[in-house]
């Protein structure tokens, strides 16, 4: 896994939303083993906490705090702890996000879910930098790397807020990219694929059958792994991808390959 210049995190403070499973998870986990102090941020006390048990056992320092990333107030709150707790904020994986309840073309998609979809996958992105970055120019440089999707980059069949929302995401990434590129802080994103955690469970009913369709769309013939995620956003964070700002990074197994 990379390292920053001194060999590791050490010193460097973490905060990432969704940390409760998945993706966010083995990211927190991630930063972690590099030496970081992690801030795991979800709306799932009892599993946020679990990460921050198992980032202990690693020897490592966590608190877990509960944030509604969709709340302003909620985001400003776990960053003004994030700082009570380890006095800065180096990295930010905003990592929250979820899936459409049910499939339905853009004429019948009813306005409710529209706006669940927007504001957990997109507008809380928004709210996240909004309160990050701030704190981030206090250290001098540092690095912001947004959770976007394949849905980030094609056309989702029946799934217009999903896809909306995923495509805003690689747009605000590319713009606060160029805000703070002369600022020392680089804001990239990752566009995973089908990646084996509990959201793809929902998504394939949890069926061997469910399970079967979605490897059927990855050419390398499997699911990705949260891990396989994670190791691009902590790379993503460090001095080896110093040139790397404003990119849309794809890990999808070739899926979206056209």
């Amino acid at each position: 896994m990379a390292t920053n210049e001194n060999g590791n995190y050490r010193g460097k403070v973490a905060f990432v939303t969704g940390a409760a499973s998945g993706i966010g998870r083995a990211t927190a986990l991630a930063f972690a083993r590099e030496g970081a102090s992690v801030v795991v941020a979800d709306v799932s006390e009892p599993s946020n906490q679990e990460t921050a048990r198992m980032i202990e056992e690693l020897g490592g320092r966590a608190i877990a705090v509960r944030c509604d990333v969709t709340r302003a107030e909620d985001v400003k709150a776990a960053l003004d702890k994030t700082v009570e707790a380890f006095g800065r904020l180096d990295f930010a994986f905003n990592n929250a996000g979820i899936e459409p309840k049910k499939a339905a073309p853009t004429a019948e998609y009813e306005e409710e879910e529209w706006n669940r979809i927007i504001d957990i996958n997109l507008r809380s992105v928004f709210l996240c930098m909004k309160h990050e970055i701030p704190l981030i120019l206090k250290q001098g440089r540092g690095a912001i790397v947004n959770t976007s999707s394949g849905a980030g980059i094609i056309g989702i069949k029946g799934s217009p807020a999903y896809t909306a929302a995923k495509h805003g995401v690689i747009g605000l990434t590319k713009a606060a990219a160029l805000d703070y590129a002369a600022q020392n802080i680089r804001v990239n994103a990752v566009c995973p694929g089908y990646i084996d955690t509990p959201m793809m469970g929902r998504f394939t009913g949890g069926t061997d059958e469910g399970r079967a369709k979605v490897i059927a769309e990855e050419p390398v013939g499997r699911m990705g792994k949260p891990e396989e995620i994670a190791a691009a956003v902590v790379w993503l964070c460090s001095d080896a991808a110093a040139f790397v700002v404003g990119h849309a990074m794809v890990i999808d197994g070739g899926q979206t390959v056209q």
